[in-house]
């Protein structure tokens, strides 16, 4: 009889084991999946960015230029919160130089394809936004689970360990205005 409950047990643990390290696969999926997501949005968000630094061309072949060349530093592939962040540095810096030269050349701002190309940035920012929200709602599931006992136990013994989240620089908190005036 001893032998029977013991073999019950052992069948359960390993049933658990076996659910939790399923778990841990779906968690860190969707973790993986949301990063991933945002990296398309801010890949689109570049390549508008790219389309408003050829209407700004016409206008100032220099800053042309100096914005292909922060474009083009981009990272093609997120693969870490940190990676986010620095790509929004790079963002913030080419959005600054675009606002200098329409300052510079008010013609450019009545310009429709500046007008397209800002309000589809705009819309990348939406975008980004929300998947950034996901993203941080994925890596709560899966640190919760992480850090909770006694799926903690087998999260050790799998290697899974907590994932990093978005944060956002307190001067950022709003969403940058992109229409200039």
């Amino acid at each position: 009889m001893f032998i029977v409950i013991l073999g019950a047990i052992v069948v359960v643990l390993i049933s658990y084991y076996i659910g939790q390290q399923r778990r841990f696969v779906f968690l860190e999926e969707n973790v993986d999946n949301s990063l991933a997501n945002i990296s398309v949005n801010l890949n689109s968000r570049w390549d508008a960015l790219k389309a408003l630094a050829s209407a700004v061309k016409a206008y100032s072949a220099h800053e042309y230029e100096s914005l292909v060349g922060i474009i083009e530093k981009r990272r093609p592939v997120l693969k870490t919160a940190g990676d986010v962040n620095g790509d929004e540095a790079l963002l913030e810096g080419a959005l600054s130089r675009i606002n200098a030269v329409a300052e510079s050349y008010p013609e450019l701002k009545a310009s429709e394809l500046y007008t397209k190309t800002m309000d589809s940035i705009n819309d990348y920012e939406n975008k980004v936004r929300m998947s950034r929200m996901v993203y941080n709602d994925c890596v709560t599931k899966l640190n919760r689970d992480v850090k909770m006992f006694p799926s903690s136990v087998v999260a050790s013994m799998l290697n899974v360990h907590p994932r990093e989240y978005l944060t956002v620089d307190d001067n950022k908190k709003d969403m940058p205005d992109l229409e200039f005036r």
